[in-house]
């Protein structure tokens, strides 16, 4: 075959992936069939990928007596237009093609990739994946198997790599005009829309070989607005595993409105009281606390390495009966969903706690070698030049036996929490500090005073075992939500119901 290279391959990028409704893999709808027998391998054909060219990257990868092996390609295309004040003033097409591969040795990991989709390419980076082992060599798969999955979770009507600029153009000026009229102290503007075409690949040693197509696509809105002198500024963003279809009259009203109030209460708003207090978390976006200061201590790569404070605590109580939490990615066109983890496993959904004991972690496929249990969908990796590391998909807390009423009368004197803006966690002990961008006082069972420039400060484990109050109300948030870890960024939903904390540390102003 011909030597296919990043510089030779850009030039077919849209073509190729334009070609994917007609070829074996549908648009992320009904079933993912894939091809083999000696000829071909389903969609990466095109590039000239072949069974025998992945047998071969397999037993190279074997070749130093590895315990296991697999190949990852991935071919991904992403584009991106942003408006300030009624004029684009950025836009690109990014597209990126590579196979990665891997090799495991008990807990040990050899990794390398390539972009470069020669035969000869690809079994050299096995065999320096395979580097990570030294003994004799162990035989790869005499044949692939596919894998055969019905319900895909994110299919799209309209495929991203169909759709023109003409198209993107008019979602993203119309948001920008509707939002200068929303209020006259808007003074500035930004939209910016990202979408993402992707095909991933997985073949294995046990001769396991799974395709997928996954969509995404963000649209994000920024106001600055000015009174009297002062600034302001707030903003939003919807996120899905979807195409243009996603952004109906109903979605972009919502995300409007919701940014241009969230801005206009900031004039009003003031840092809250310093102390010790109560807290109640508002449904959706809150669970950003969960993510952060309580998800990443159950990665079960944290607990493998005695890192996280939950390491000894499978089947102990972790929080109140009424308190349940899950690692979902089965939610359709969710930021998190996924059909498949880049390990080829099912993306399901994983109770981390269940009625407030700690039932499982979520791994890849390392961490359940290591513990001796199923992996549960967690092996993520941002690109192929990436290894899988455990990673949360959509993380929430269940619906609880409260109301959201009921919990906010039952403060005398506390803070509700609205949305958080940015923060930090120091991973395992879980000690964070989040800056809350919108809230509001409660005082004597009621929201009085509109805050901002708040921080809460504490515990993620010792939250977690403390709160007292789950409402019914759970929502998962659908902004654009990217977590980072060891380098690497991975696309994540969150959520919460409304949940108070009896007692944490608010910083504010005297």
């Amino acid at each position: 075959m011909d030597d296919i290279g990043r510089r030779d391959f850009l030039g077919m990028g849209a073509a190729a992936l334009a070609a994917a409704a007609s070829g074996d893999l549908l648009s992320g709808c009904a079933a993912v069939r894939t091809r083999i027998g000696g000829t071909g391998v389903g969609y990466f054909e095109r590039f000239g990928i072949d069974e025998g060219i992945v047998r071969d990257a397999l037993a190279a990868a074997l070749s130093r007596g590895g315990d296991y092996a697999d190949v990852f390609f991935q071919h991904r295309m992403t584009n991106f237009v942003a408006l300030e004040d009624g004029e684009v003033n950025r836009a690109y097409s990014n597209v990126a093609l590579g196979v990665g591969v891997r090799t495991l040795r008990g807990d040990s990991t050899g990794c390398a990739f390539t972009e470069q989709f020669s035969r000869e390419s690809i079994v050299a980076a096995a065999r320096a994946a395979a580097a990570i082992a030294e003994g004799p060599a162990r035989p790869g798969p005499d044949s692939l198997r596919r894998s055969e999955r019905v319900g895909g979770r994110y299919p799209v009507r309209t495929r991203w790599e169909d759709v023109p600029a003409s198209a993107r153009l008019p979602l993203v000026s119309g948001l920008n005009e509707r939002a200068f009229a929303a209020d006259p102290r808007i003074r500035k503007v930004n939209v910016v829309l990202s979408d993402e075409s992707s095909v991933i690949l997985v073949a294995d040693s046990t001769g396991r070989l799974v395709e997928d197509r996954q969509p995404m696509t963000s649209l994000h809105l920024t106001c600055n607005a000015e009174k009297d002198g002062r600034r302001e500024s707030n903003s939003g963003s919807l996120s899905a595993r979807a195409g243009i279809e996603h952004y109906t009259p109903e979605r972009t009203d919502k995300l409007l409105s919701d940014v241009v109030r969230r801005t206009q209460v900031l004039f009003e708003a003031a840092p809250p009281p310093p102390g010790e207090m109560p807290v109640v978390l508002a449904a959706g976006s809150s669970g950003i606390l969960l993510h952060e200061a309580i998800g990443h201590g159950m990665e079960a790569d944290f607990n493998r390495k005695g890192i996280s404070i939950f390491a000894d605590r499978i089947g102990k109580p972790v929080a109140k009966p009424f308190v349940s939490i899950v690692d979902d990615g089965t939610l359709d066109h969710t930021r998190g969903a996924i059909n498949v983890d880049d390990e080829g496993s099912d993306g399901r959904s994983t109770t981390l706690v269940e009625n407030g004991v700690l039932a499982s972690y979520m791994h890849d496929l390392v961490s359940a070698r290591h513990y001796g249990v199923e992996p549960t969908g967690n092996g993520r990796r941002e690109s192929y030049a990436k290894p899988p590391i455990p990673r949360m998909r959509a993380t929430y807390m269940l619906p609880g036996p409260h109301r959201r009423d009921e919990i906010i009368a039952s403060v005398k004197r506390g803070l509700y929490c609205e949305t958080f803006l940015n923060g930090q966690v120091q991973i395992g002990a879980g000690d964070f500090t989040f800056y809350v961008k919108n809230g509001w006082l409660i005082e004597d069972g009621r929201l009085t005073r509109p805050v901002k420039d708040a921080n809460v400060i504490g515990n993620g484990p010792k939250v977690l075992e403390a709160i007292d109050m789950v409402a019914d109300d759970m929502r998962v948030d659908t902004g654009q939500w990217t977590c980072g870890k060891d380098g690497q960024s991975a696309p994540v939903s969150l959520g919460i119901p409304t949940v108070r904390i009896p007692s944490i540390t608010v910083g504010g102003r005297s």
